[in-house]
């Protein structure tokens, strides 16, 4: 394959907006606000410069504390990195875009964001509440505004510079297609959950083929063991080519046209998923043909992330 061997400094450029993702990031996901500081601060140090935040995490602040110190410390700018985050359910309502963006931006410590996704197409009940539900515990949608409602707002933070670029996360390909068809500024990118058990194939080439970044979530499939990381061509590969399962499942993602999430806690883990380089062809072939397909989060249904069993 035509594409350098390493990938630690692959940059992928955002057609429908400005700048350059760096291939390999890093989701700050992580519920203890100490380990997320701490993970954020070593990421910086190892070489991430793709940091995916979220409202809904309810970190970011702890995430932009970290990013401040890091910089520094490590003599970098802010223009060496690049920030992603995430619109929450509760504010698709257009006259609450501007204000959850600004928000967002004062607990990141940024004057702007490179990437603001819209975090599910479902907008919820707005409010203060992010998982507002009513008396028998199911979910409050709200009905009165539309996803292309919300993406003009979104529109809007761009031609005001509050975001070079914008995009959306847990969609499938009708909704992205519809939106994309409607859309005065396309969307930069799409993040979603992808490894070799959701390949998410169709999606990927509709991204292609119009210019949007594909950004998978979950290259290892959460963890989640039995998974990817178990899986038999997975084992022999990685005992063939001296390299670990999950380095083995990261360079597949780079390898096949994608940028990638992964969140490693610790040091040692944070290097091992930032090492990555090209795979043979022979071994990308194996991983791509692998058959098993298993959905590990079921956000696209409800708009509430959560996890399902695997299915045997």
């Amino acid at each position: 394959m035509n594409m350098p061997d390493d990938f630690r400094l692959k940059k992928l450029p955002l057609e429908h907006g400005g700048g350059q993702m760096p291939a390999i990031g890093f989701g700050t996901l992580i519920a203890d606000s100490a380990l997320t500081s701490s993970a954020t601060r070593t990421a910086l140090k190892v070489g991430y410069r793709h940091f995916d935040c979220a409202e809904r995490y309810r970190n970011e602040r702890e995430v932009g504390d970290a990013l401040q110190a890091g910089l520094s410390s490590e003599g970098l700018s802010r223009a060496d990195i690049f920030v992603t985050t995430k619109l929450w359910n509760t504010n698709h309502r257009p006259e609450r875009v501007e204000a959850a963006c600004d928000a967002s931006c004062e607990r990141l410590r940024t004057d702007y964001l490179d990437l603001y996704l819209i975090h599910t197409p479902f907008a919820f009940q707005p409010g203060d509440e992010q998982d507002p539900r009513d008396a028998k515990g199911n979910v409050l949608y709200d009905e009165g505004v539309t996803l292309l409602d919300t993406w003009k707002a979104m529109e809007r933070l761009v031609d005001n510079g509050r975001c070079r670029a914008i995009g959306l996360s847990d969609i499938g390909l009708e909704d992205l297609r519809s939106l994309y068809e409607s859309a005065r500024i396309k969307p930069a990118a799409v993040q979603v959950e992808a490894h070799p058990y959701l390949p998410e194939s169709e999606l990927l080439a509709f991204c292609k083929a119009h210019g949007i970044i594909f950004l998978a979530f979950a290259p290892l499939g959460h963890g989640i063991r039995p998974g990817p990381l178990d899986d038999p061509v997975v084992a022999r590969l990685a005992t063939r080519l001296s390299r670990t399962p999950a380095q083995l499942l990261l360079a597949w993602a780079v390898q096949r046209g994608t940028a990638l999430l992964t969140t490693p806690k610790t040091e040692e883990r944070a290097r091992e998923n930032f090492d990555i380089s090209a795979l043979p062809d022979d071994a990308f072939d194996e991983i791509d043909g692998i058959e098993t397909r298993q959905r590990f989060n079921e956000v696209v249904k409800t708009g509430s992330p959560g996890f399902i069993p695997r299915i045997s």
